[in-house]
């Protein structure tokens, strides 16, 4: 099983720690294109007009200047640099010892900056979404969509692939349909369906956490995935197409 996740906006700075070595996150292969994006978020982050480029406000400004010392900043494993809601659900810090082992070896998390990393890579805080279109590279999602089939696809191997990430980072790589299934979360109320953020992000790193501490073997097709959804949710599965991978989703009252 492997376990696609977006990253979180918000980031929990490291305190401490060695710089970013580069050569030590998962997929080698993407080391030169990440490289060319540290390059170009370094150049656009010192510049005038870095807040409207990269899209965020003023009050993130700390965090843009970040991203000028990103070769020297201490770095963290990515599950403790993400502190979004998603990651908050999913709760790496409780977890056993042989849960986060699970967490780290299943876990692959999609990047605006660096393309994919796993679970445990370490790396420092930074300011940057798959929205962002820099200068010289496009827009990101397109740039790591020419890079990450080969290297995801060979990791994920034969095995099922929950995509729990938002629709921004899910745009860097079409998994094989055949033997994936994308999570999706919506609010019932008076018959309506609605999809809240917040909810649909909490709700996913509820499932990805059930998933990694259940007791049994992990599910191996999207209906496996759909019975152990149903051990905590009420969720109903459409099964995948030529095209299009099966779309679990999760129902809440």
């Amino acid at each position: 099983m492997l376990i696609l996740l977006p990253p979180s906006e918000g980031k929990s700075a490291a305190r401490r720690g060695d710089p970013l070595a580069i050569e030590d996150l998962h997929f080698p292969e993407l080391n030169p294109a990440r490289r060319a994006v540290l390059r170009a978020l370094r150049t656009v982050s010192a510049t005038d007009d870095a807040l409207g480029v990269l899209g965020v406000g003023a009050s993130l400004i700390e965090d843009v200047r970040q991203n000028l010392v990103l070769e020297e900043a201490p770095s963290a494993p990515a599950h403790d640099i993400y502190s979004g809601v998603l990651y908050d659900a999913l709760g790496f810090a409780r977890m056993t010892p042989v849960q986060k082992r699970k967490a780290r070896d299943h876990c692959v998390v999609v990047s605006g900056l660096w393309g994919a990393i796993g679970f445990g890579d370490p790396i420092p805080a930074y300011r940057l979404s798959m929205s962002v279109a820099l200068p010289e590279i496009g827009r990101l999602a397109g740039y790591w969509k020419k890079h990450l089939a080969g290297p995801l696809a060979d990791h994920a191997g034969r095995d099922l692939i929950v995509d729990c990430r938002s629709s921004t980072y899910a745009a860097a790589w079409a998994p094989p349909p055949e033997q994936t299934a994308a999570v999706h979360v919506v609010q019932v109320r008076n018959g309506v369906r609605t999809v809240v953020s917040h909810f649909a992000k909490h709700t996913r790193g509820e499932l990805a956490r059930h998933l990694l501490v259940r007791r049994g073997t992990a599910p191996e097709t999207p209906e496996a995935l759909l019975r152990a959804t149903r051990e905590k949710w009420t969720a109903e599965l459409e099964p995948a197409t030529a095209r299009k991978p099966a779309q679990l989703t999760i129902l809440l009252d």
